[in-house]
Order: structure tokens, then C-alpha cells, then sequence
């Protein structure tokens, strides 16, 4: 009996000192935490190749809209909530610049994004995924109705598209604030008003995102009555990808010539007091990576910011890139955005 005693006393002992052992190994896994907005998105399998690489742990702070994250991440600079910063795009990059809470570093992969992307020289925020806010407009409607679907800004003010058009309030939309400053960027800091009040005498519905706007009133996508909507030049291909019948050509189409399109850069950082500074760095370096970077279209819809990321077929065939992007100096934005969102308001809901 003593020696049974005995033999149950080692192996109670033999087990704690495993799963004591098993806890502590838990507690040693580096964790490298991603602050982001809310419509972040990239797959598991993804994720796991990357914590078995590097035997560490991925987690995802969601913070809410893009700039609400941001103010989140401004806010608690001197006591980061986060590793790494993911979604200051081209609309907030001087405000998130300086705030002075980056890093300063150039990840690996970083000659393999485009020049055109790389808007901080000092590599604080490095660009990782980009794609062009644009008006999108019902095929079938348009052909149904025996109209021209309109090909640059100017059309939507004249009478043939009275009343066609739905778009995002630019003081409470991300894509609604990028059209609002491809239109300053089309027609000057002095013509875009004058713009936009004509556009509101043809009829123009304001809506306060995309989703409303997008799902509530676009006819291709709903019972609304509106065949032109402000969307992403992406929005085709997740019409396909995500359509319950087989399509081969998107049901959409994009307006992205003559400067009609406002290019949306987003950009990632190593926030300043991060507690694991070489696990944020190899992360950063994995953001970069094909691997990550071939994830993003079919996660978040946009394209990746490596341009030797293969993108999916879906991708090939019905996203598109514009050749004309209608952009503006992040400087310049960062002065005048809450000067331009205040003017637009008065101008157009009051």
C-alpha cells in the first residue's frame, strides 16, 4: 500500500511539474499586438505561418473606424495599447506623423512598393495597401434605361443624371471624405463648392457611410433607386467573388479616368514603446511579405502595396487601378480637412 502511496505521490508530482512547465512555456510566447480599424482582415492560415515561424503569438486590436483608431492610438502614445500601427491612411498621415509616436524603420520587401506609395521618407509609416475611391454605376440599369453611364465628375451635374446618385457624408465616411477631395483635387480649392451645389441641385442623396449607401440605395445592390454610387474601383470584383451565381463579368462599373478617382494609401508603423521591439520589426517585415501581401485583396479588397504580390484571378479581371489617380499633399489635407468637411457641411446639409 505505501509503495502504491508513493508510486500516485510521483506521478501527481511528475504531472504538476508538467503542466507548470507547459504554463510557463505559455507565458514565455512573445506576443506582438496589431492596433487597427475595424474592417482589418487577414486569414488565419496566414497568421499561423507566421507564429510558427517566429514561435510568437499575433493579436488584433480592433479600435473602430480609421480615424477614430487613430485618436485611440494618439491618446495612449505614452502608454501604447499596441506593438504596431495598421491603417493611417494618405487623409491622416501628417496628423498621424506628428504625433510623433513611430519608429522609424524600413522593413524588408520595402524596394519591392512603388515609389508613388512611399510618402514618408523617414519609413515612420511605410505604405502596405492602396486602392481608388471611385463612382461606380449599375451596367444593367444604365443599358435598361437606354443612358450613357458617365465617364468623369463633370457628368453627374448635368440633367441626364438628375437624381442618380448617391454618396457618403465626408464628416462621418472614409471613401465619402476621399471623394470629397477628389473633387478639390479636380476642381480647385475654389471651383469645389460651386460643384457640389450644383451636383445638390441635380439631385444628389447624401447618406452617412458606405454601407447605407452602398447596400440601402444602390440598384445593383439593392432595392434603391440610385444607379450611381461613390465605392472602391475593387467593388466589381467582390461583386464576383462573393456572387451567389457564377458571373464573368462584373454586374458594375467603375469611373476612374480624368482624375475621377482619389487614390487611398494605408500605411503601418512600429509605435514607440512597443514592448517587444525585434518581434515588431520581424512583423513588420512579414506585412511586406508576399505572403501577407497576396492575403489583402481578397481580405480587405484593396491591392497589396508589394508589387511583386500575385493578385488573385478575381482580382485580375474586375478590380482596376487607375492611371490618374486624383491626389492631394498629405500636408496639405492635414491643414485644410476639417477647414474643407466644415465648408462641405454648411454648403451641402445646412
Amino acid at each position: 500500500m505505501m509503495k502504491l502511496n508513493v508510486f500516485l505521490m510521483i506521478v501527481c508530482l511528475l504531472l504538476f511539474s508538467l503542466y507548470a512547465c507547459s504554463k510557463e512555456e505559455q507565458k514565455q510566447v512573445p506576443v506582438v499586438t496589431i492596433m487597427t480599424h475595424d474592417s482589418f482582415s487577414v486569414s488565419k492560415e496566414v497568421v499561423s505561418r507566421f507564429e510558427e515561424k517566429f514561435h510568437a503569438k499575433i493579436v488584433i486590436l480592433k479600435s473602430g473606424d480609421a480615424g477614430e483608431a487613430l485618436n485611440k492610438a494618439i491618446l495612449s502614445k505614452n502608454n501604447p495599447l499596441a506593438d504596431i500601427f495598421y491603417g493611417v491612411d494618405n487623409t491622416f498621415l501628417s496628423r498621424a506623423l506628428k504625433a510623433d509616436m513611430f519608429v522609424p524603420y524600413a522593413p524588408s520587401h520595402l524596394d519591392e512598393v512603388d515609389n508613388a506609395l512611399r510618402l514618408d521618407s523617414e519609413n515612420q509609416l511605410v505604405p502596405v495597401d492602396f486602392g481608388d475611391v471611385c463612382l461606380n454605376y449599375d451596367i444593367k440599369w444604365f443599358k435598361d434605361n437606354n443612358k450613357e453611364p458617365p465617364v468623369m465628375l463633370e457628368d453627374l451635374i448635368k440633367p441626364a443624371y438628375k437624381g442618380l446618385t448617391v454618396v457618403e457624408n465626408p464628416a462621418t465616411s472614409s471613401p465619402g471624405l476621399a471623394f470629397l477631395l477628389a473633387t478639390i483635387s479636380r476642381f480647385g480649392q475654389d471651383g469645389y463648392i460651386d460643384y457640389w451645389q450644383k451636383l445638390k441641385a441635380n439631385g444628389v442623396l447624401v447618406t452617412n457611410g458606405w454601407k447605407e449607401a452602398y447596400w440601402g440605395k444602390f440598384t445593383a445592390a439593392s432595392k434603391g433607386d440610385k444607379p450611381i454610387v461613390v465605392s472602391y474601383a475593387s467593388s466589381p470584383a467582390a461583386e464576383v467573388f462573393f456572387s451567389e451565381t457564377k458571373l464573368t463579368r462584373a454586374p458594375t462599373g467603375v469611373v476612374i479616368e480624368n482624375g475621377s478617382a482619389f487614390r487611398q494609401i494605408e500605411f503601418a508603423g512600429i509605435l514607440k514603446g512597443s514592448s517587444n521591439m525585434a518581434l515588431a520589426k520581424k512583423t513588420m517585415d512579414f506585412i511586406l511579405s508576399k505572403d501577407f501581401q497576396e492575403d489583402i485583396p481578397l481580405q480587405m479588397f484593396v491591392f497589396p502595396a508589394n508589387k511583386t504580390a500575385e493578385l488573385p484571378e478575381v482580382f485580375k479581371k474586375h478590380a482596376s487601378i487607375t492611371r490618374q489617380p486624383a491626389l492631394l499633399d498629405s500636408k496639405l489635407i492635414d491643414t485644410k480637412r476639417d477647414v474643407w468637411i466644415r465648408e462641405w457641411t454648411e454648403q451641402l446639409l445646412q
